[in-house]
This record gives C-alpha cells, sequence and structure tokens, in this order.
C-alpha cells in the first residue's frame, strides 16, 4: 500500500496564498507522476495540476499563472503554491500518485480542505 500525507489547506481571503504538500510512503517502485484534484459540494472531482517524473506540468485553465506545482522526486513528495486565491477555488484538495509498477497504479489522499471567503 501507498499512503499520501497531505497538508497546508486552511481558511484565507481572496487574494490570498496556500502551500500545499503532498509526501508519499509504503510500497512505492518508481512514482510516474504526482497531482493535485479538487472537489466542491455538488461537484465532480477535477484535476487542477500534475507533474510527471520528467518534470512535465499541466495546469487546468482555471489555475494557469495562479498555481504552480513543483516536486521532489527523492522524497516522493510534491506541493501545489496557491497564489491570488478566489472563491471559487474553495474545495477539498487530493493528492494523487500515479506508479510506473503495479498491480495498483492510482493511489489518492485523505484530501486536505480550502476555504477561499470573498
Amino acid at each position: 500500500q501507498v499512503q499520501l500525507v497531505e497538508s497546508g489547506g486552511g481558511f484565507v481571503q481572496a487574494g490570498g496564498s496556500l502551500r500545499l504538500s503532498c509526501a508519499a510512503s509504503g510500497s512505492i517502485d518508481s512514482i510516474n507522476a504526482m497531482g493535485w484534484y479538487r472537489q466542491a459540494p455538488g461537484n465532480q472531482r477535477e484535476l487542477v495540476a500534475t507533474i510527471t517524473r520528467f518534470g512535465g506540468t499541466y495546469y487546468a485553465d482555471s489555475v494557469k499563472g495562479r498555481f504552480t506545482i513543483s516536486r521532489d522526486n527523492d522524497n516522493n513528495a510534491v506541493y501545489l503554491q496557491m497564489n491570488g486565491l478566489k472563491p471559487e477555488d474553495t474545495a477539498v484538495y487530493f493528492c494523487n500518485v500515479k506508479l510506473v509498477v503495479g498491480p495498483r497504479y492510482d493511489y489518492w489522499g485523505q484530501g486536505t480542505q480550502v476555504t477561499v471567503s470573498s
């Protein structure tokens, strides 16, 4: 099993910043990619940002220019720096890890709440 430990969520006013952290541990051979998803009440879980082991990144259009994803491959950690937060960013944010080898390739963290007030 792989365990993901998340931290950094909280309550912030619009325009503020938060930094989310996630560290993976357990039966890890090699991580192909790490990323962040979010889910607000009544909404489907959506991809926010992802980064591969080679450094390639992807951002949802809604967060481009405001969020920055980074990783530490040696420590199996991923971070999400969130600047210029908006009320619509309010959601539970989930860390996600995709492994190179199985049998299970996809793991999720417990989620951390981010609340942005106007």
